[in-house]
């Protein structure tokens, strides 16, 4: 149980953003590695072995149009949630300074807010 009384409005909004970070991160991995259309590269090979040590990429086809829009509405749905968690009356009530941070990390960690967010939260 958290030391801080956290209003549930602020726990929801919370929960929301970790919710959406974790779609906004699988959304990223799912999509090519460049916005625009771009060429790969091959990788470094070792000299002995001739196995590839490093990086390379393959050609990226660019984000589809739907690609563009879902990752905009995703990144500006959590610029919202961010604003509404981080300027939310409450934290008008604690004293500044370490307490204030301390707070906001345990509001992050909040069994609550996790448990809501689901199973593909990273709160760290």
């Amino acid at each position: 149980m958290s030391e801080y009384a956290f209003p549930d409005d602020l726990m929801k909004a919370q929960a929301e953003l970790h919710r959406a970070h974790a779609e906004y991160r699988a959304l990223c991995q799912s999509l090519p590695w460049s916005v625009e259309p771009l060429p790969g590269w091959p990788g470094q090979k070792h000299p002995h072995t001739d196995e590839a040590t490093t990086g390379g990429r393959p050609d990226s086809p660019g984000y589809t149009p739907e690609q563009v829009t879902a990752e905009a509405q995703l990144w500006a749905r959590i610029r919202e949630l961010s604003v509404e968690v981080s300027t939310h009356s409450y934290w008008a009530t604690l004293e500044r300074g370490a307490g204030l941070v301390d707070a906001r990390a345990a509001l992050k960690s909040h069994p609550e807010v996790v448990a809501a967010a689901g199973d593909d939260v990273v709160t760290a």
